[in-house]
């Protein structure tokens, strides 16, 4: 039988995992790389969100690949820092750059979508579930050309490559982050529904 928990020692190591994972989350890099590339703010233009989907409506895809790739590796960059108090650390500081990345302080808590970031987390804590991620993303994308679908459709597939891979607490972590993606994407959700979602590549 495991050893309880003694939460006098570690419940500040839990909450500076926490808090160390929301700061770095809330970084908007894409309303930074944007600003420092000298182009519209983009929470004037498509979405309003400061995610790379948005950013690529600037017309610069150049600067939607580099906030996809930063707002990944905050993701996971948190976890795998934290990972070295352990493994639930780490899963508290996914769960806090998750949420500070869709509800940072600086812009008064109205941040992204949520996707890169979730991939970013799932990749620190077990790779080959963020390999088939992307490998559900880039079939849907394929298929469909609509981004926002290919996202749902594979984050509600992660939580079962966990469970298949035994990965149970990350399992539960990725039911609440896709649970928050679909909350997130409902104004997508509606325009899929109604055949008004934009497609990949379209203006």
């Amino acid at each position: 039988m495991p050893d309880p928990i003694d939460w006098g020692l570690a419940l500040p190591y839990y909450l500076a995992a926490l808090a160390f994972g929301y700061f770095l989350g809330s970084v908007p890099f894409g309303l930074i790389i944007t600003r420092l590339a000298g182009t519209e703010d983009i929470r004037s233009i498509g979405s309003r969100s400061i995610g790379a989907t948005n950013v690529l409506r600037t017309g610069r895809k150049s600067l939607a690949v580099l906030t996809l790739l930063a707002d990944t590796l905050k993701g996971t960059i948190a976890v795998l820092v934290a990972l070295q108090w352990g493994p639930d650390a780490g899963i508290l500081a996914g769960f806090g750059a998750f949420i500070g990345h869709l509800a940072p302080v600086w812009l008064k808590f109205k941040g992204g979508k949520g996707v890169a970031t979730y991939i970013g987390v799932l990749l620190g804590i077990f790779w080959p579930a963020a390999l088939g991620f992307c490998a559900i993303w880039l079939l849907v994308a394929a298929v469909t050309r609509y981004s926002s679908l290919s996202g749902l459709i594979a984050s509600a597939a992660t939580p079962a490559l966990l469970a298949a891979f035994g990965q149970w607490q990350a399992m539960e972590l990725f039911t609440v982050l896709t649970l928050l993606v679909y909350v997130r994407h409902w104004a997508n959700i509606r325009r899929l529904i109604g055949g008004e979602e934009t497609k990949i590549g379209a203006s």
